[in-house]
């Protein structure tokens, strides 16, 4: 057989142990199971008890507990212990009468609720469909900003002083690229906030593609996110502690106070009055008011002091050193095209990093209000460094084209620009409201909204940290090439 041949055939049996294979786990992480063998004959006997979970209804997101109606309960009523991130989801365990004596394995006992899942096979090739397309896309951006740029930054290094007075383009505002911004202190705040959102997510995630935040473990997934976003808050007082330094910012105080309070502050009013429309309703979801004390609790009992604390190292480093120095007069900036204006800049911006995770927004979204289950955390994992290469490109793309139409108002703009995706996951999740749901009543409309403002606004921080320090970062390099008097 020729080497061709050989070689061809390995890559078929790659392909195909590649498409077989739906998850993988960590040594000691595999499902194992346990039974007692009967002496005599050698079968498997074992009992295992059902547990049963909350009542949901597809009209509905107000949940209520098992035993609300007139179902078969349990003689002896037992309440497993739920961690924080099954109570903050609602989740209400309880015992059953029911006993199963199924020879239904432990090991296989979720295999028929992912068998039954709706779509799963088109799943999977639409998002690698998806991701290949995003890949060639962030390749054409990247092959196009090295190519254009190496142009440019030779050209202005060979033209004379003279010559470049009569040039137009993103040296001509390096006199004013780093002016700071107008309210510095909030853009620093929100940045702050996104360092912490972004640390978090990706800790989360790395853990869940390697098996540790499995489904079956119910609650771990969002308990893990609360205990990290506690325990990050140095990097949050350290980055925005810095920023505002490197504005010129005096009021570090209130700085400091803001990034601590604010953001989580509006997060948990929205939470708090969605838990009062719950308790009214008389809903097994409500949050008890001691769990609401405990997070109170980790927020300024933790996640606040240690916000303080990456404040003060972040105040004690020196001032970010810029490649060029700013000028006293600021320049005026020449009439803009159409294209190069803040509002359709920021609009377009947005389009192409919803573009790549709209798929599995669909999917997470039917997790959440449809009640499926939501397992395949590779793929999302794959679709969260997308949507990082994806916000950053676009940012930079962008604060180019600004840059060269010597617009150097890019602080905020590159925050707000790739920031807009949480629009457009808004206007999404409106239409999968009317289009996917049946839900009725005032109060389960009012929910949904209400905990989609907490998604978007957590997805504004997240999506514009990226575009912000990816900008920055450009910014920052391009300027220090450049030959300046």
């Amino acid at each position: 057989m020729k080497p061709l041949d050989l070689w061809f055939r390995f890559i078929c049996s790659l392909s195909v142990i590649f498409l077989s294979v739906s998850g993988f786990y960590l040594p000691g992480l595999a499902p194992v199971s346990f039974c007692e063998e009967d002496k005599k004959t050698g079968d498997c006997q074992s009992e295992i008890q059902l547990f049963v979970n909350r009542l949901d209804s597809v009209e509905s997101v107000l949940p209520y507990e098992y035993d609300v109606f007139d179902f078969c309960q349990d003689e002896e009523e037992k309440r497993p212990s739920e961690n924080l991130g099954q109570v903050l989801f609602g989740e209400r365990i309880e015992t059953s009468p029911y006993r199963s004596t199924d020879l239904i394995k432990w090991a296989s006992r979720w295999d028929y609720i992912l068998v039954s899942m709706p779509h799963t096979n088109i799943q999977w090739f639409s998002i690698m469909n998806s991701l290949v397309i995003v890949l060639f896309l962030s390749g054409m951006v990247a092959m196009i900003m090295l190519r254009t740029l190496h142009k440019d930054i030779a050209r202005y290094n060979q033209v004379d002083q003279e010559d470049a007075q009569e040039e137009s383009g993103w040296k001509q505002v390096h006199g004013d690229v780093f002016r700071p911004p107008q309210k510095g202190m909030l853009l620093s705040v929100f940045l702050g906030q996104g360092t912490q959102i972004f640390i978090m997510t990706f800790i989360t995630l790395f853990l869940a593609c390697l098996g540790f935040l499995s489904p079956a473990n119910r609650g771990a997934l969002m308990t893990c996110a609360v205990v990290l976003w506690v325990l990050l808050g140095t990097p949050a007082g350290y980055v925005s502690a810095r920023l505002y330094k490197s504005f010129g910012g005096e009021k570090w105080k209130t700085s400091v106070f803001l990034t601590a309070l604010l953001c989580p502050g509006i997060v948990f009013a929205d939470f708090f009055l969605m838990n009062l429309i719950l308790w009214v309703e008389g809903s097994s979801a409500a949050i008890p008011f001691g769990t609401l004390v405990a997070v109170l609790g980790l927020w300024f009992g933790i996640s606040v002091p240690l916000t303080f604390v990456g404040a003060y190292f972040g105040f004690k480093k020196p001032v970010i050193e810029h490649p060029v120095r700013t000028n006293q007069i600021p320049r005026q900036i020449p009439e803009q095209s159409f294209f190069t204006k803040p509002v359709p800049g920021i609009i377009m911006g947005g389009i192409l990093p919803f573009g790549c995770i709209f798929i599995q927004l669909f999917f997470i979204l039917n997790s959440i209000w449809s009640h499926q289950m939501y397992y395949m955390f590779g793929f999302l994992f794959l679709v969260f460094i997308i949507l990082v290469i994806t916000c950053s490109e676009a940012t930079i793309l962008l604060c180019y084209f600004h840059l060269c139409a010597e617009d150097y108002h890019w602080w905020w703009r590159s925050f707000l620009t790739s920031g807009f995706t949480a629009v457009y996951l808004f206007v999404y999740a409106i239409h999968y409201f009317f289009s996917k749901l049946q839900i009725q009543g005032a109060a389960s409309t009012i929910l949904y909204f209400g905990y989609t403002m907490i998604m978007v606004l957590i997805f504004f921080l997240f999506t514009g940290t990226i575009g912000f320090f990816a900008c920055f970062w450009f910014v920052h390099k391009i300027y220090s090439v450049v030959k300046v008097d």
